[in-house]
């Protein structure tokens, strides 16, 4: 079987076991650790601690990988992720490149590019690939798929410019992908489209939280593209509730769309949007953490009819085609 890379390297596709797609371990700014979290709210040692132990409850649940797409735009810094990844070695934990945002690019882009002042390939392609091939700064751990985001905001020119440069990425790499999308403006149409037309194999995309929308027809209408349904946000019931999305799960299944849907719940050990209280996301938030899907998702599925059976088929089987190249 072919390998996929991981945070401590190389393993092979069929002993990823029961994956969860999209997972994060931090979202940080790093701008805002180091100029105003040292000290302060931020504490390397305790929250380095706290992930080991957050992240200790997946394997003794049976689930044995995450997909993390923390990229640019959301504070990825493995070396960090390293240090987690070794006290927790029965957790695979895969990394991704790509760039996060919902509208302007990063001033490190602007003036370099297609339809810029320097005028000429797209260098965030470049480091993509780099990323992919080569290993992630010094760290000699390699990304094993790319990430990038359609928001609120549609398709900006920043945004379509991220895209393309993924798709550029993929066709040279046939790293797969993942798009962070908004189901309410039903972005994940502009994306599967522009995809497309880039020449991305869709059957290698996730549209990320698709999940958040229980419109079926919406739904399958991107699953029969090829490409593959991020029900993926779990536990966050102010966006969709959780007996919603089993119902929208469950009913896509008994329509045969099992082999197009993962789970996962979009959580993180600490997340910096909502200020520096541990405490705040709980409170508003008590089921988005890394234990829902198995301790009250996957029962709730059961109960509403899903088979075992398809559950792996989105748990197990589909993440491994996806990271099979």
């Amino acid at each position: 079987m072919p390998a996929v890379e991981t945070v401590r390297g190389p393993v092979d596709v069929a002993a990823l076991g029961r994956t969860y797609m999209h997972e994060h371990v931090f979202c940080l700014s790093t701008e805002n650790v180091e100029n105003y979290g040292a000290g302060d709210w931020w504490d390397e040692e305790e929250k380095v601690a706290d992930a080991v132990a957050k992240l200790r409850e997946l394997p003794a649940r049976g689930i044995t990988t995450i997909a993390d797409p923390t990229v640019w735009g959301l504070g990825r810094y493995i070396p960090r992720i390293q240090r987690i990844a070794e006290q927790v070695p029965e957790l695979n934990i895969i990394a991704a490149t790509g760039l996060y945002t919902y509208n302007d690019l990063p001033f490190q882009f602007h003036y370099r590019g297609p339809g810029t002042l320097m005028e000429g390939p797209d260098p965030m392609t470049a480091d993509f690939v780099r990323d992919l091939t080569q290993g992630i700064a010094d760290t000699g751990v390699k990304a094993a798929f790319l990430k990038c985001a359609m928001d609120a905001p549609g398709l900006t020119p920043g945004v379509e410019r991220v895209l393309r440069a993924v798709a550029g990425a993929h066709r040279e790499t046939g790293a797969p992908v993942t798009v962070h999308t908004e189901s309410s403006s039903h972005a994940g149409r502009t994306v599967v489209e522009i995809l497309g037309k880039e020449g991305v194999d869709l059957g290698k995309v996730v549209i990320g939280h698709a999940g958040d929308s229980n419109d079926l027809d919406y739904l399958m209408e991107l699953a029969d593209t090829g490409a593959i349904l991020g029900m993926d946000r779990f536990g966050l019931d102010a966006i969709n509730s959780t007996a919603d999305r089993v119902g929208t799960v469950a009913a896509l299944c008994e329509r045969g769309y099992a082999d197009r849907m993962v789970l996962s719940h979009d959580a993180s050990c600490f997340i910096d949007w909502f200020g520096p209280d541990p405490a705040t996301v709980p409170a508003f938030a008590p089921n988005w953490n890394y234990r829902h899907i198995s301790d009250d998702v996957l029962p709730a599925l059961r109960e509403a009819g899903v088979p075992d059976a398809q559950i792996d088929q989105m748990l197990v089987a589909n993440p491994r085609r996806y990271f099979t190249r």
